[in-house]
């Protein structure tokens, strides 16, 4: 396994599109066993840490004829891929029908060659794990049914879309408390001891196989969201709560083994707490699309350590594609801003590519799109920036930011800064859709005492400037809608 760094760069690929399509480029059968050489290359090109293979566990036959009959499904199946047909319905990666790596894809040796492939170019692997559910032709069902949340038959005539009879037993279907069962799972009991320990020793396995695992909707099982859920249908709630429990066996056994929580409801610190090495930021995400830049700023004030735990991202599978939420010119201001501050960076395959559709997990097939060939370019540098030694392991700080009494506009400007020992960076972001000027202070005093030629690695500009200028009253920007400057390069001058 290769050692984690800060801030680790993590690109998320859907396993089952990513085969198809390289079948189809070579003209040929491939799996994770026989990707060709010069694809890993390609992968290894980006400056990744991790590659996260989302949807490599057996799927289920059960799901597939159930979303085949729900007509919502069917109707973002179309959507998204207007020639579609039952055959291009694969499954959902998150209706597992067991922990075994999909024949399809290769199977467990399969997996284990395309392991050693990444950590041959120095990536690690990172794979699936869903504490909330599994498939209604799970192993579990038949054979340790005391593992999930039971109904009765009243619940089951009085609500069939939450309650699912399996063998003559009546099974919760699994839910998020927020919205409708998910119809295809059943719900696990987070609070049943015999559950805790096969989810320990499925785990021990799956850590055999890859470097680290991304959790699915991992607050469902802390103990207060699952008593509140679930009431006394779960029974007795544990003095230890999940997470502790099964992590630290996990931990001690793969002591660098990286465990990713999906996190929702401001509930990242508390899992944090429980051992997850990082959580999802899915409040920056909302505040990068609908909300001000003033608001970004406020979320980037938390104090370091919660910096350092979030995974910052502006496109994974649940969520838009980024050009199509957040608009081209906007979605690289947030993109710039997601890579260059501290935490784990998650990218999401076609991201690069400016796609625009989303893609329902169940569908094993996409649209063409054509590239676009300036979002790849600008992701290109992007990336560079990102794996850059200021920003893997320099010291951050937010910079402050002035205006005049007739002019607020400097609100819209977010900026901040890394210092490595005498080198320096500075990102300034308009994350708004008008022009803004404003002062930016510098907060490191080692830069007064000398003149400084930057330059803006997207636009190639040099600038020349005062260094006791720019920590007081700071460095002018000017910059349009969703313009942005990342002065990299920093060069003493008389």
């Amino acid at each position: 396994m290769k050692t984690w760094p800060k801030s680790p760069l993590i690109y998320e690929i859907n396993a089952w599109i990513w085969l198809n399509e390289l079948s189809r480029k070579h003209n040929k059968s491939i799996t994770l066993a026989t990707v060709p050489k010069e694809e890993w290359n390609n992968l290894s090109s980006f400056g990744f840490d991790a590659i996260w293979f989302m949807g490599v566990w057996e799927r289920s036959p059960a799901g597939i004829a159930v979303a085949n009959r729900n007509k919502g499904l069917l109707e973002d199946f179309h959507r998204a891929l207007p020639d579609f047909c039952p055959e291009d319905n694969v499954g959902s990666p998150y209706c597992i029908r067991q922990y075994e790596v999909d024949k399809r894809l290769g199977g467990r040796k399969g997996l284990a060659k395309a392991r050693n492939e990444l950590a041959k170019r120095g990536l690690n692997l990172i794979l699936d794990f869903v504490p909330n559910h599994v498939a209604p032709d799970h192993p579990w069902v038949m054979y340790h049914p005391e593992c999930f949340i039971h109904g009765s038959a009243d619940d089951l005539k009085n609500d069939p879309a939450s309650f699912l009879d399996v063998n003559g037993n009546v099974f919760a279907c699994g839910r998020d408390p927020f919205f409708p069962a998910w119809p295809d799972v059943l719900q696990l009991n987070a609070f049943n001891r015999d559950l805790r320990h096969a989810v320990i020793e499925t785990l021990k396995d799956i850590a055999g196989q890859c470097d680290g695992v991304r959790c699915d909707m991992a607050m469902l099982v802390i103990n207060d969201i699952f008593a509140r859920t679930w009431g006394i249908r779960a029974g007795k709630r544990p003095e230890t709560e999940y997470w502790k429990e099964v992590i630290s066996v996990i931990k001690n056994e793969h002591p660098d083994f990286l465990f990713m929580a999906e996190a929702y409801w401001d509930l990242e610190w508390e899992l944090h707490q429980q051992g997850f090495d990082y959580c999802y930021d899915k409040r920056l995400y909302d505040r990068l699309e609908k909300d001000t830049a003033e608001s970004v700023r406020l979320h980037l004030c938390a104090e370091d350590p919660y910096q350092k735990i979030m995974v910052r991202f502006i496109e994974n599978h649940d969520e838009p594609r980024a050009v199509a939420a957040f608009s081209p010119q906007k979605s690289r201001a947030a993109a710039l801003t997601i890579a260059t501050i501290p935490g784990a960076k998650l990218f999401h395959e076609g991201q690069f590519e400016g796609r625009k559709i989303r893609l329902p997990v169940f569908l094993g097939r996409r649209p063409e799109e054509a590239p676009d060939i300036d979002l790849q370019a600008f992701y290109d540098k992007l990336l560079k920036t990102a794996s850059l030694e200021e920003m893997r392991n320099g010291q951050w700080c937010l910079c402050e930011r002035t205006g005049w009494p007739d002019n607020q506009r400097y609100q819209n400007l977010v900026a901040w800064s890394w210092r490595s020992c005498d080198n320096y960076a500075l990102v300034v972001v308009n994350l708004s859709d008008s022009r803004a000027q404003g002062h930016v202070r510098m907060p490191w005093e080692g830069i007064s005492g000398k003149n400084w030629r930057m330059t803006d690695y997207f636009t190639g500009k040099v600038y020349e400037r005062n260094g006791a200028e720019m920590c007081h009253p700071g460095l002018f920007a000017d910059l349009p809608a969703w313009g942005f400057h990342a002065f990299i390069r920093w060069s003493p001058f008389p």
